[in-house]
Parts: C-alpha cells; sequence; structure tokens
C-alpha cells in the first residue's frame, strides 16, 4: 500500500502527540488518486476554532500544519481522475490523525454543494481515525454534517463515490464514506466503526471484521483494487454515473440482440417443451456473463446488499452501452439468495436516484429455499424486490435469458417490457416440481413441461412476452468447452 500505519488510527486524540515539524509526512490517499497537478482546491480561508477551550489545541493545531503543509485535516476541491471531473474530498492522516472537526465539516458541506452546483460527481477518500476529541461534541455533530450534505445530492442525483483509505474509522467511516453510492478500499485496510483503542479489550485488531477485506466479503464495500488501480477504478465510475455524461433523462434500455416478430424460430419448442427444458438448462447456451460482455463496454459493479449479505450467482452494476450508461442486474444460473434479492433492490434504488434504464437479464432455477434463506428472510427480501419493480420510475427492460422459473424470477421482470431468449423458458415453476406438487409420476414430467406453456412461442402467444431475442452466439472456445468438460 501506498499509505502508510501510522501506529495507532486515532492520533488526534487526546494524549497522542502531532507528528513533528521534521517527519516526513506519506503521501496522502487522494493524491494517488487524483491526475498530478489537477487540484483547484477551495474552501482553504475556512478556520479552525477551539469550541471545547481545550488546553493546548491551538498549538497542535499549527504544528500539524507545519507537518503536513495543509490547512485541515479534510482538503476539498475540484479535480481531474484519469481525465475525468469531479469536486474532490481527501483526508490527510498524518494531519492528527485525519480527524473531523467542524472546520473539516464546513469543508465537506461544501464540496457537496459545489458538486451539486456544477453538475459533478463527488470522491470522497478517507483516510481517518475519526471525530477530533479536542472539539468534543462540536466533532461528533459533523457526522450530522456530512450526514445532511449527502442527502442534498441525493435529491439532485449527484453520485457519490467513496474510497476507504487504511484507516478509515469512526465518524468518518459511518456518515461519510460507508453510505456512498460505490464504494472502493484498498485491501487490508482498517476500516471499521470502532478504533483501535475503542473497541472490546481482547478484540483482535487483525480479524478481518475489522478491515476492508472482510467488509468487502460482507457486502459492505463494492471493490477491493490496490492503490496503483484505484485511479482506473474511481475513473470508471465517475465516468459511468456524472450528471455530465450519463444524461439526465432515461430511455428505455436497448434490447441486447433483436426481436423475432413472430417467434417462428422457436426450434426447440419444435421438438417438445422438456426438451426445450434441457436446453436452457444446457451449458452451451450463453449465460449472463456473455451476454454483458456482448452488450456493455466499460462497467462498475456494485457487491452486496449492505446488510452483511452477498450473492456471488448476482451481478449488479453500471454499464456503457453505444455511450449511455445503463444499470443492470443480472441472475447467473443460480438459485438467488435474500442477499442477492436485496442487492438487486438496492441497484434499483441508485439507479432511480441518478435516472438511469435497467436491464435486467432472468436465468435462476428460483430463490434459494435452505433453512438459512428462510432464516435471512427470502420472502421479505422478494417482496420488497417486486414492489421496488413495480414503484420504479425509470424504465425498466427485462429479458429471460435461461431458467425463469417462479417468483425468484419474475421479481426481476418489468411488468410490462418483459422478452425473452429463444433457448430459455418462464414458468410457475420447474417441471419435475409441478409433477411433485400434482403426485404425478416421474414419467408424466415431459407432459408436464407441455401443460405448463413455458416456451418462448407460447409465452408470446399469451401475450406474457413481447418477443423472442436471439442469444449472444457462443465462441469457438466455449462451445469447444462445453463439448469436452474435461
Amino acid at each position: 500500500m501506498a499509505t502508510e500505519r501510522a501506529g495507532q488510527d486515532g492520533p488526534g486524540k487526546a494524549g497522542t502527540p502531532p507528528p513533528g515539524p521534521d517527519e516526513t509526512c506519506s503521501r496522502p490517499l487522494y493524491a494517488e488518486i487524483a491526475d498530478p497537478g489537477s487540484l483547484a482546491r477551495f474552501g482553504e480561508e475556512i478556520e479552525a476554532g477551539n469550541p471545547s477551550d481545550w488546553p493546548g489545541y491551538p498549538d497542535r493545531l499549527r504544528q500539524a500544519r507545519i507537518a503536513t503543509g495543509a490547512r485541515h485535516s479534510v482538503t476539498t476541491g475540484v479535480a481531474t481522475v484519469d481525465g475525468e471531473s469531479c469536486v474532490l474530498v481527501g483526508f490527510e492522516f498524518s494531519f492528527l490523525g485525519g480527524s473531523m472537526g467542524a472546520a473539516e465539516g464546513v469543508r465537506i458541506a461544501r464540496a457537496f454543494s459545489v458538486a451539486v452546483a456544477e453538475r459533478l460527481p463527488i470522491v470522497c477518500v478517507g483516510a481517518s481515525g475519526g471525530s477530533r476529541m479536542q472539539e468534543g461534541t462540536i466533532a461528533l455533530l459533523q457526522m450530522q454534517t456530512a450526514a445532511t450534505a449527502i442527502a442534498g445530492a441525493r435529491r439532485a442525483g449527484i453520485p457519490h463515490i467513496a474510497v476507504a483509505g487504511d484507516p478509515t474509522t469512526g465518524g468518518v467511516w459511518s456518515s461519510l464514506i460507508a453510505d456512498a453510492d460505490v464504494l472502493i478500499s484498498v485491501p487490508d485496510a482498517r476500516v471499521s466503526f470502532s478504533g483501535s483503542r475503542t473497541r472490546p479489550q481482547g478484540a483482535d485488531p487483525q480479524s478481518a471484521e475489522y478491515l476492508s477485506d472482510g467488509k468487502w466479503a460482507h457486502g459492505f464495500i463494492d471493490v477491493l483494487s490496490p492503490v496503483p488501480r484505484l485511479g482506473a477504478e474511481v475513473a470508471a465510475a465517475v465516468r459511468l454515473l456524472s450528471p455530465r455524461s450519463r444524461g439526465d433523462i432515461p430511455h428505455r434500455a436497448p434490447l441486447p440482440a433483436w426481436p423475432e416478430g413472430d417467434g417462428d424460430r422457436d426450434g426447440a419448442a419444435g421438438a417438445g417443451a422438456w426438451a426445450h427444458v434441457g436446453g436452457a438448462r444446457s451449458p452451451r447456451r450463453a449465460r449472463a456473463d456473455r451476454w454483458l460482455a456482448e452488450y456493455f463496454g466499460q462497467t462498475v459493479e456494485i457487491r452486496g446488499d449492505r446488510c452483511g449479505g452477498v450473492d456471488a450467482g448476482l451481478r449488479c452494476g453500471f454499464g456503457s452501452h453505444h455511450g449511455s450508461t445503463i444499470a443492470y442486474v443480472a441472475q447467473t444460473g443460480e438459485r438467488t439468495t435474500p442477499a442477492g434479492f436485496r442487492t438487486a433492490t438496492r441497484l434499483l434504488g441508485l439507479a432511480a436516484r441518478l435516472r438511469l434504464p435497467v436491464l435486467t437479464l432472468i436465468d435462476t432455477p428460483g430463490a434459494a429455499a435452505g433453512p438459512a434463506d428462510e432464516a435471512a428472510g427470502v420472502g421479505p427480501a422478494i417482496a420488497e424486490l417486486f414492489v421496488a419493480m413495480a414503484s420504479s420510475q425509470v424504465p425498466i427492460t427485462s429479458v429471460v435469458i435461461g431458467e425463469g422459473v417462479s417468483g425468484g424470477a419474475l421479481a426481476l421482470a418489468s411488468p410490462n417490457d418483459l422478452w425473452i431468449a429463444r433457448d430459455a423458458y418462464l414458468a410457475v415453476t420447474t417441471p419435475e416440481l409441478a409433477a411433485s406438487i400434482l403426485k404425478l409420476d416421474v414419467h408424466d414430467i415431459p407432459q408436464v413441461a407441455t401443460w405448463l406453456r413455458l416456451t418462448p412461442a407460447e409465452l408470446m402467444s399469451r401475450g406474457i412476452v413481447r418477443g423472442v431475442i436471439l442469444p449472444p452466439a457462443a465462441s469457438a472456445s466455449t462451445a469447444a468447452q462445453a463439448a469436452d468438460p474435461r
């Protein structure tokens, strides 16, 4: 990592000496992200007071300014990242541990106001031990200041991108960084609400729960990136989400391929509905990864439901399609878990706020149904997603690209713009389960498949789908691997 670990994660707290004038300060993380020479600072005139009359605090501020060359622990300005314009909020950990006081709160609020006024994304790069002890409750109140600023940006449709550096703890993590629209961190960074001096006695400081890797594993961080890649990761998010590039009027997402007007090329259905189901389950069929790769150029993915859950079988994010940004949710052929449904709901919320159209790709044998899934609330998670889909203020286009089984599939289906791939099906449940529910013999399964009327031609004839889509052609390597899975 490019940033140093300066002992404990809160040198701005009482009793810890500030860096001396002759100490060499590490290069702040935001300087690793912004293009060299691009930062045009503002807010330098803001003065820090001593609201709690803390003894010696003014002297500590002066020493910190001499040691770091910075006015405050937060630097604000307009900058570019890989040529993409943004408003930057960068923490200086060498300045009293990057702690947040009243002056820092004023700078943060102003930065968000500039982002709204200039229609620019805001990028917050954290490196902080939390609230500044010497300013007492006034420092604590800056969490509300940050939250108010974020709320204003959300109302204006301004994307908030954050980077959690080492460390990012306390009130900075839990008010400014953790609720970003897209959250990136460096591996092995200390990222937690509790700092090293406020945790329960005996807590292991290297426990994954206190590190960025653990936060990523549990879906609280979207992307883990080494420092040399941070600029590219931030630039991709800025490029896709900026109001200056995404546009303000969401148009319907273009279809991934082209509709077949009458569904006559539904060859698998001609061989029987049960054979069609087998084709939808074939390893030769194009899966979500292939559809996404054919449809999008650059993408940025979000990960997790921000409630501690991650579904590895669901992909969500934003991508560029012919110069326009489109949000997407894609099932990858696995059973979708409660965390997956909640992540999809999170994606829909972001798309609505940023006024982006949505593309959903449906491919699942159904919702996960184990005891742990019931305990995690799979039913309520599906219910919330249904309501989010029904109430969306941006257009949603959906394509069933494989198996579309039960409510776990329908939850991601647009109520008014649903299409289906030629080799896919949509049914109330699988033919096998339908036969079991109806207490039929296993030999009746092919007939049950026919009775379910699940093929594209049947679905189109009854007005359930708008049309049939040609799937992306399998590459030669994909076809060869499917033929010889060894």
